[in-house]
């Protein structure tokens, strides 16, 4: 079966094409570039040969294109750089040859590149590493060479990068360790020299990291045995030498991480030599350190204390805190820069709460004993000036128990922070997916209660409605009592003078982005309800809406509706059905599906036909009731 040439006399109105795992073969016809108001093409797992029809560049409402698993050959066409709304490119597991075009870094709003498995030979474009909202990129599995480019720091919203299985050479820029979101790092078989550098000891991020089989060499650096979301590393097949560190991480490694580094030395687990050697090394330059540059590092400091102690008095007046509404916590009326200093520690890791692209947040003690946390922003963009400034503006007037309190702010042409109250138990997102923590069902359901209503409120209980855009676990922060709190207004909307939508050009977060939100820009509180939505099917499923599993067509939402009436057992997190009562078990089960049938609602494709957050809470609420009466309370 062949896609005919009268495609083309497609509806105008149609907006999203899948035609998936159907066996489709021949040539992608060129009047498909008729089709001006598509924003989702997907032909996944097919037969489709041939090259990628020019034409393309006329589908300038397009945010999704999905070619991936077929035999599409020839070059990667110049024209897809033309659509400058695509956000997502799946061309992987295809014969594409020749180079990368330069003019996929003028992809501004591009969030996922695919282009693994096809037979590109070039080097990657200095232009590419300017696409600084990309999220995921995958190169595997190509012929590409040349070095990696220190302007891979350009990349600041990176999450996956995996450029393995090629011939890149050269060394690992280490301005690398500037990409804070980073969480999987591929560059295995590769023919990488040089150091592992330091800097990656700063991706605090990061979970996976994968640079086997290159020829890198040095010491594998100690910098990564702080980093407590990292939990696979790939070393093997390389010529590093020195001590396997021992902290951190490092513990729950075996010797398959490091094999084949043939000067690596270490623990007996790791079926390497000891390291008798290195420690007389280090024994001796301790010893050089306490002798000779301990006293110079002591004497450096006292003349630094002098200075600072000079400056304290000047800088003291310039970064105040404007009060806004200290007196209910006790707080003092003004804080001066230095006194946040002080209840940081001078911003010590130690009182790292979180880093995004908007900047960190840290923890601290001020001097009356209230801990607070002081979200401070970069001022390297435009963006994130405006981020702050949509904060205040947004939390100022606002109070409801599921939002967090912005206590105060300060100010300056130089220093940014938001003072907030300090929610104790982390986010959402740490509590689904940690092995430290595990929600029961009923905790789970007053939490997703929670968000709705604090979304419930800045939709429906002010005079001017407020959109979060940006809703997700990471932003979801629990306290003591499991009670949830939004937090993270940065690129939050006003839908001002009565409007019900408005538009805008910020890109959100890959997985929980409305498709009217991400293809044109559509502000309304239904992309709000599309989020939330997302978010309590991962909540049940404990499944990211980008897990690796989601390819070809296949989503998240499509996953557990077409599980829904044969297989719901397979998508429901399995903690929450490790009990040995079947009544229970049964009840957890019809529970959890009513609960999937509504998000699947709120996250409808079209905006029309979702239900807004009033009518989600009073759902959940009941949810919730009739869970207690014909399950909790018979088992507790």
């Amino acid at each position: 079966m062949k896609l005919p040439n009268s495609i083309g006399n497609l509806s105008d109105s149609l907006q999203m094409l899948m035609i998936d795992l159907c066996g489709i073969n021949g040539n992608i016809p060129s009047e498909i570039g008729y089709l001006s108001n598509l924003f989702k093409i997907s032909f996944a797992g097919n037969v489709l040969n041939g090259s990628i029809p020019t034409t393309i560049s006329n589908l300038q409402a397009l945010q999704h294109l999905n070619l991936a698993g077929n035999e599409l050959d020839g070059f990667i066409v110049d024209e897809l750089c033309d659509i400058r709304r695509l956000a997502y490119l799946y061309l992987s597991r295809n014969k594409l040859s020749g180079a990368m075009p330069p003019c996929l870094g003028n992809l501004i709003s591009l969030q996922g590149l695919y282009l693994g498995g096809n037979k590109l030979s070039s080097e990657i474009p200095s232009s590419f590493w300017n696409l600084t909202g990309v999220l995921e990129v995958n190169l595997s599995s190509n012929m590409l060479v040349g070095n990696l480019s220190f302007k891979i720091r350009n990349m600041k919203a990176l999450i996956r990068l995996d450029l393995s299985r090629n011939n890149i050479s050269g060394t690992i820029p280490s301005t690398i360790g500037s990409l804070q979101n980073l969480q999987n790092v591929s560059l295995a078989n590769n023919i990488l020299q040089g150091t592992i550098p330091e800097s990656l000891g700063n991706l605090l991020s990061l979970v996976k990291l994968d640079l086997s089989q290159n020829n890198l060499s040095g010491e594998i650096p100690k910098s990564l045995e702080p980093l407590t979301s990292l939990k696979y590393v790939n070393l093997s097949y390389n010529r590093l030498q020195g001590e396997i560190p021992s902290g951190g991480v490092f513990n729950d490694l075996t010797a398959e991480s490091f094999m084949m580094n043939k000067a690596l030395c270490g623990e007996p687990k790791m079926q390497v030599p000891p390291c008798r050697k290195e420690q007389r090394k280090r024994s001796k330059a301790k010893w050089i350190l306490l002798k000779y540059i301990l006293p110079l590092v002591l004497s450096a400091i006292l003349v630094l204390s002098g200075i600072v102690l000079f400056q304290r008095k000047r800088m003291n007046s310039r970064h105040t805190i404007m009060k806004q509404d200290l007196s209910t916590l006790g707080m003092p009326r003004r804080i001066s820069y230095f006194e946040i200093l002080d209840a940081t520690n001078r911003f010590d890791e130690s009182n790292l709460l979180g880093s995004g692209s908007f900047g960190s947040v840290f923890k601290g003690r001020l001097s009356n004993g209230i801990i607070v946390a002081f979200k401070i922003f970069n001022f390297d963009s435009e963006a994130m000036s405006k981020s702050f400034e949509v904060e205040c503006d947004t939390l100022r007037n606002v109070r409801h128990r599921n939002l967090v309190k912005i206590i105060s702010s300060c100010s300056s042409d130089d220093f940014k922070c938001l003072i907030m109250e300090f929610i104790p138990n982390g986010s959402l997102e740490k509590w689904l997916y940690s092995h430290n923590y595990c929600l029961d069902f009923l905790q789970r359901l007053n939490i997703m209660i929670n968000i709705a209503s604090a979304l419930e409120y800045i939709h429906h209980g002010l005079s001017t409605p407020i959109v979060h855009c940006d809703l997700k676990p990471s932003n979801i922060l629990l306290d003591d009592d499991m009670v949830a709190h939004v937090s993270d207004f940065g690129i939050a909307k006003f839908l001002d003078e009565g409007k019900s939508k408005t538009l805008t050009e910020t890109i959100p977060t890959i997985g929980y982005v409305a498709p009217e939100y991400g293809s044109l820009g559509i502000v309304s509180t239904k992309v709000d309800v599309y989020s939330f939505g997302i978010i309590l099917i991962e909540v049940f499923t404990r499944k990211r809406p980008t897990e690796d599993m989601f390819v070809g067509g296949l989503d998240l939402k499509s996953w557990v509706s077409e599980s829904m009436s044969h297989s719901l057992t397979q998508v429901i997190d399995s903690n929450l059905l490790q009990d040995d009562d079947e009544q229970y078990i049964a009840n957890i089960l019809t529970t959890a599906s009513t609960i999937l049938e509504l998000a699947l609602n709120c996250c409808a494709n079209f905006s029309q036909r979702r239900c807004n957050m009033s009518e989600v809470v009073v759902s959940l609420n009941k949810i919730k009731d009739m869970f207690i009466q014909t399950c909790y309370l018979k088992k507790y």
